[in-house]
């Protein structure tokens, strides 16, 4: 029984009387090939079933067109939001995506980046684990010539191209958003301070409080609350205040709903008791009671500036030593959760 034939270059070649290297400049549709050629060879080869060899096509040129993305949970709609943008500009380029996930663990993220080099990626995308404080595997990437670009949770100190969002501007906003609305003592629910993120969210309220003469109080600043869980613990803190803030700024979303849930089993009104602003615009904000205000990222925008980069690297365009900053800005999402003058001048019209 005579084995399964493997159509190849050749055999395209073959068929429309031109040479091999012609029909491989055609499906890499460059610029040199006519737009007819082309056509005819994309035809014959999804007639005739033809798939290159992606062992062939990188010992032939060096490349594999695999871009490799890692991220700390794969679970979330912000990371799943950002890789669906890389895909979109890494598909038109003709490139595929390897995705793969740290769970927050620097090990993991460490053997992760090891495994995506055996697999001769030819650019990687990361946004950082939470456990990480030390960028040596990346640099060992950086130093076989393979182009990394941080997004969202990039390094303390730069190594290499980053895209995020301005974290330090969105939180002074959401600040300064609560404090429109009537609210002076504000607390905040940071995230890790291992996280450039976390770090300049923080700053960023601590700089809207100085600038409205608001005293900043270690009392209201509750750390490491980001999470569901670290959410409704921090509703007990502040029910158990003698003195409650009326606002509060929470460096991501899972924590706003958690202490908003919290608040209200313990018996407070939001926003009318305390007013609550959230940082992600995750897709179940417009749907919690009361929707949830919160500062959207520009996730996908976010995900298509790190490919770009990333091909920049890749084609050459841009040299290996160029540390580009993309810094997105932010826009705050008002939803009821915040609205604390609006109930107000609904309580007055209802008396009227």
């Amino acid at each position: 029984m005579s084995g399964i034939h493997k159509v190849t270059i050749n055999d395209l070649a073959k068929e429309l009387n031109t040479s091999a290297s012609t029909v491989s400049r055609a499906l890499q549709n460059h610029p040199r090939i006519s737009a007819k050629m082309k056509a005819a060879v994309l035809e014959l080869a999804k007639k005739m079933n033809y798939h290159p060899d992606p062992v062939a096509h990188h010992l032939r040129t060096g490349k594999g067109f695999v871009i490799g993305v890692i991220v700390p949970r794969i679970d979330r709609h912000f990371f799943a939001s950002v890789i669906g943008g890389i895909e979109s500009i890494a598909h038109e380029n003709g490139y595929s995506v390897l995705v793969s996930q740290s769970n927050e663990r620097y090990d993991d993220e460490r053997a992760i980046v090891k495994t995506m080099m055996s697999k001769k990626i030819d650019g990687l995308a990361v946004s950082l684990a939470s456990e990480t404080i030390d960028y040596k595997h990346f640099e060992t990437a950086i130093s076989a010539g393979i182009p990394v670009v941080f997004f969202d949770r990039v390094p303390l100190e730069p190594i290499s191209s980053m895209v995020e969002v301005d974290n330090f501007q969105a939180s002074y906003d959401a600040v300064q958003h609560l404090i429109s609305q009537g609210c002076r003592r504000i607390a905040h629910l940071a995230g890790p301070m291992t996280l450039s993120v976390y770090r300049k969210r923080k700053e960023g309220y601590i700089k809207a409080l100085e600038d409205a003469k608001i005293p900043v109080e270690d009392e209201l600043i509750l750390e490491n609350s980001i999470t569901l869980v670290t959410g409704e613990e921090a509703g007990l803190k502040i029910l158990n205040m003698k003195n409650r803030p009326d606002g509060i700024f929470s460096a991501g979303d899972y924590s706003a709903i958690g202490v908003m849930h919290t608040l209200r089993n313990g018996g407070l009104h939001i926003p009318q008791d305390i007013s609550v602003v959230g940082f992600a615009n995750e897709p179940f904000d417009s749907f919690v009671d009361p929707p949830l205000t919160s500062v959207d990222q520009k996730n996908r925008e976010m995900g298509k500036n790190v490919a770009e980069l990333l091909l920049k690297k890749m084609n050459h365009e841009s040299e290996m030593e160029n540390r580009e900053c993309i810094l997105l800005q932010p826009d705050l999402m008002k939803r009821e959760s915040s609205l604390k003058m609006r109930d107000k001048k609904k309580s007055k019209e209802k008396k009227l």
